[in-house]
């Protein structure tokens, strides 16, 4: 059966379910939609496997549809990765780089100033730069590397880890001089936090390692960008549960203080994601060492 499978027609059946439309799949294309049509029954018709139910109004994906669209859409797709890489020179960086990160001071600071320098470099090297929190499935929105802190749970992917993050609580001073006498993580439960995407906070005391606590936090501010949240702390408004990096000079002047002596947070891991993926560019290669380098230099 395999043989006997047009790769355009597979490709216009994944570009009609991502586009929902017959219509705005033939524009995408520049046929006609009777001919996209055609395509997907000739399709439907070789695999002897109904795809999509149409009417006059809406298209829907069977269950069989459903998953030979998601399959198909990553084999195109790793399909093409080959294909830029057999074309691509190995001797010249050239190409997009389709980057996903956290906001904040990582973001900003750190990410988009080293790919703003390998740019420079590399001057026939373009890159996408998306800030956002969600974890992303690389082939899904279609990025090239990711970088997030915490350990990776998806073995599809291979992690490099830059560096270990140093994380800490920390408040303002007036906040705590309202809130006297908080020694230990289960009194948060009594103070206002303002936090990120994660409301499990992990802590270990500091001179018995192994004795750790998680504790269940409610934000007066939900908010997964840093800066927003160190401003939050700076006003006065909660607890803040972030990388040191972040605040490190307002810590040093003591506009925010940490809120235990005796406990800290285990240290969290930051890495770079990308695709298992043995045809890799050139570009990306050589992106993935420069981030490694200068992560080595802070």
């Amino acid at each position: 059966m395999l043989n006997q499978l047009n790769l355009a027609d597979i490709r216009t059946f994944v570009l009609i379910a991502d586009e929902g439309s017959f219509t705005n799949a033939a524009e995408v294309l520049n046929v006609s939609r009777s001919h996209v049509s055609r395509q997907l029954s000739a399709l439907e018709k070789q695999m002897g496997v109904t795809l999509m139910i149409r009417t006059t109004r809406s298209l829907k994906l069977t269950d069989a549809g459903k998953q030979f669209h998601q399959q198909a859409k990553n084999a195109l797709q790793q399909l093409e990765q080959a294909v830029m890489a057999a074309v691509d020179n190995t001797e010249e960086i050239r190409g997009l780089i389709r980057v996903n990160c956290v906001g904040g001071h990582i973001g900003e600071d750190l990410i988009a100033v080293m790919a703003s320098e390998f740019m420079r470099q590399h001057p026939q090297v373009s890159i996408e730069l998306d800030f956002s929190s969600n974890r992303v499935d690389l082939i899904q929105d279609e990025f090239d590397i990711a970088f997030r802190m915490g350990e990776l749970s998806d073995a599809g992917f291979i992690g490099k880890k830059l560096t270990d993050l140093k994380l800490d609580t920390l408040a303002s001073p007036q906040l705590l001089q309202q809130y006297p006498g908080v020694t230990h993580p289960k009194q948060l439960a009594d103070l206002p936090c303002l936090t990120g995407s994660v409301k499990s906070w992990k802590f270990q005391q500091i001179d018995k390692p192994g004795k750790t606590i998680e504790v269940q936090v409610n934000g007066r501010l939900s908010c997964k960008n840093g800066r927003a949240l160190v401003q939050g702390a700076l006003d006065g408004n909660g607890v803040i549960r972030v990388p040191v990096m972040y605040c490190r000079d307002e810590i040093q002047q003591g506009k925010l203080q940490p809120v235990f002596s005796d406990w800290q947070i285990p240290l969290v891991p930051f890495y770079a994601i990308y695709h298992k993926d043995k045809y890799q560019p050139a570009r990306l290669r050589a992106f993935i060492e420069f981030i490694q380098e200068k992560f080595q230099q802070l």
